[in-house]
């Protein structure tokens, strides 16, 4: 299992990297592990509002469908059209190819609330 330090972390397995004022979001290792093959994404459009922790994005796999929430509240400024030919690279790179979409964050402090690498591994590896 891959924890990144650097990221920061959900508790619902979403991964945020910050670059100034925004976040790119992806699911964690751990996730795309436990979805098992990733067979279709959506996404959510440009110029959307997404609401801290409501749901905005799913991850279906070959074993269910999952619902992705945004760890910070934003519009979103883009998103990895590339998962839509080629989903697996979800399973592939969840930290890098993988990514889902990156929002402007309203309010930065919002990341506070989010774990460092390990307070994650803990909350993965005690299940």
């Amino acid at each position: 299992m891959d924890f990144p330090e650097g990221l920061r972390y959900s508790a619902e397995h979403e991964w945020v990297r910050v670059e100034g004022t925004r976040a790119t979001v992806g699911i964690t290792d751990f996730a795309q592990d436990a979805l098992g093959d990733v067979v279709y994404v959506n996404l959510p459009e440009n110029g959307v509002t997404v609401v801290k922790m409501a749901g905005c994005a799913e991850v279906e796999s070959t074993k269910s469908v999952s619902d992705i929430y945004a760890p910070v509240a934003g519009t979103v400024v883009a998103v990895n059209d590339a998962l839509g030919a080629a989903p697996e690279q979800i399973n592939q790179d969840p930290y890098g190819a993988g990514w889902l979409f990156t929002v402007e964050m309203t309010d930065p402090e919002e990341l506070e609330a989010l774990m460092d690498a390990t307070t994650y591994r803990t909350l993965v590896e005690q299940g």
